[in-house]
């Protein structure tokens, strides 16, 4: 049994998710077999996978006597939701410093989505603008309580760092242990500790199949940074980890602009079959432009017809509600 094992945790993810078929999508791009895991299930307040991060990351914060959490990303941050949701359940006050970064004009982005369910969950949201330095901010409200007698703890953005990533060499374990095997992984890439994760457990629990990052924020070259980092650090303190060498961090960036957060008609089109086909919710930023990237590979031929491809659904439906007027538009699909 791996180490990492043994570290406390806070039973967040009802996991293991499952793994569904997607017969319909599969067949209207003419293959290959797509297979959903859904990670959107996990966790609570609507789910997703920071669950499966914050599960180590509470359990550390409660170890070391904190009585506020504090985390930070843009204002329609689904790791901020998922925090201030699982704070709420194990009774420790959030702070969540948002950072108005997207230039996305409609007025529900800002009122709807996961603005609106952040201070329902309890939260204490400061939002501020874009010429500020969000992890400079998030240091200096941590401060701040620490002065006023509090025992802060800060969880980065989305989650990701070397105790975060271990929540998905978990989501890893269940994959080699589901019984069914792929020929290809594919996945939204953000902030990296999930992509890192998944790579770390593929080598701990002998995943054959290369795992695909479409990026929703940054180039190749710099995900690709930002992952091996990420793995570095989690194998510095989890050596029994599986090697993952950097020509195994796989990042297509072809498909986030015009920018974070902005989605574009490919977007639309892929959240109008998966759910028109299969009843299944992507979300604008993340899962949407993930299956962008699968779709484009399907097109494209550089994922063949006879493969069986899992999707990893990292959730965030939640953030639909952000971006009413633009889904109103109707989809010009090519199927």
């Amino acid at each position: 049994m791996p180490a990492y094992q043994t570290l406390p945790r806070l039973p967040f993810a009802t996991a293991p998710s499952p793994i569904e078929a997607l017969p319909r999508l599969s067949a209207a791009l003419g293959g290959p077999q797509i297979f959903v895991k859904r990670d959107d299930t996990v966790g609570p307040a609507g789910g997703g996978n920071k669950a499966r991060k914050l599960e180590f990351l509470l359990a550390d914060a409660k170890a070391k006597g904190a009585d506020v959490i504090l985390t930070c990303g843009a204002l329609q941050s689904n790791h901020a939701r998922l925090t201030a949701a699982c704070a709420a359940k194990v009774g420790i006050d959030c702070v969540l410093v948002l950072q108005d970064a997207v230039d996305w004009r409609e007025p529900n982005y800002r009122a709807s989505g996961n603005m609106l369910l952040d201070p329902l969950l309890g939260a204490k949201v400061i939002v501020i603008d874009n010429s500020e330095d969000l992890l400079a901010r998030l240091a200096l409200e941590a401060d701040k309580l620490a002065t006023a007698g509090r025992k802060p703890y800060a969880i980065p953005v989305g989650g990701s760092n070397a105790l975060g990533s271990l929540g998905y060499v978990e989501c890893a374990r269940e994959i080699a242990e589901s019984g069914e095997t792929f020929d290809r992984i594919v996945l939204a890439t953000g902030s990296g500790g999930t992509q890192a994760g998944l790579l770390l457990g593929a080598a701990t629990f002998g995943i054959a199949a290369p795992i695909l990052g479409i990026s929703v924020s940054k180039s190749t070259e710099k995900q690709v940074t930002l992952v091996s980092g990420l793995i570095e650090a989690a194998r510095v303190a989890q050596p029994d980890l599986g090697e993952v060498p950097v020509g195994k961090i796989l990042v297509d960036d072809r498909h986030y602009l015009p920018g974070y957060g902005i989605p574009n008609e490919a977007v639309r089109e892929a959240l109008s079959l998966c759910a028109r086909l299969e009843g299944l919710l992507l979300d604008p930023v993340y899962t949407g432009k993930g299956m962008v990237g699968l779709i484009a590979g399907i097109r494209e031929g550089s994922i063949g017809k006879d493969e069986r491809v899992l999707f990893l659904h990292t959730g965030g439906s939640a953030g639909l509600y952000a971006y009413s007027e633009w889904l109103s538009k109707p989809p010009s699909s090519r199927i």
